[in-house]
């Protein structure tokens, strides 16, 4: 009995490992966002070196270094920007539909903000 759930479990688990191997986002995206009512757009170039990611965003108020990480098919990033002169951290978590579109939420701290947003691979 012991024995075969020993081989049940040892069965599961290349299973399980690669159900959580993260999807690549590596590349660049055009990120069309709408916080608060406010519609905007950003060039996105993401590097994905296994779960963590890093890049750059370019939008209306210029360039924006990137940190993020991707989990199974969640991709969550962040970027620092100012607004009257206070510093706000901007939250993009998103949830990967296709190689080429993922979409979700953005969050600004520290004004509790929200929104949504839709990334959509470049050509």
């Amino acid at each position: 009995m012991t024995r075969r759930l020993l081989l049940a479990l040892a069965a599961l688990v290349p299973a399980v490992a690669f159900a959580a191997e993260p999807v690549s986002v590596d590349g660049k995206w055009q990120v069309s966002a709408n916080i608060a009512g406010t519609a905007s757009e950003m060039a996105c170039t993401f590097a994905q070196k296994d779960a963590d990611v890093t890049g750059k965003c370019e939008g209306d108020q210029g360039p924006y270094d990137i940190t993020g990480k991707v989990d199974g098919k969640t991709v969550t990033w962040q970027l620092k920007t100012q607004y009257e002169g206070q510093t706000l951290t901007v939250i993009y978590t998103g949830t990967v539909e296709s190689p080429d579109k993922f979409n979700g939420t953005v969050d600004v701290q520290p004004l509790s903000v929200s929104g949504d947003f839709t990334a959509t691979r470049a050509k």
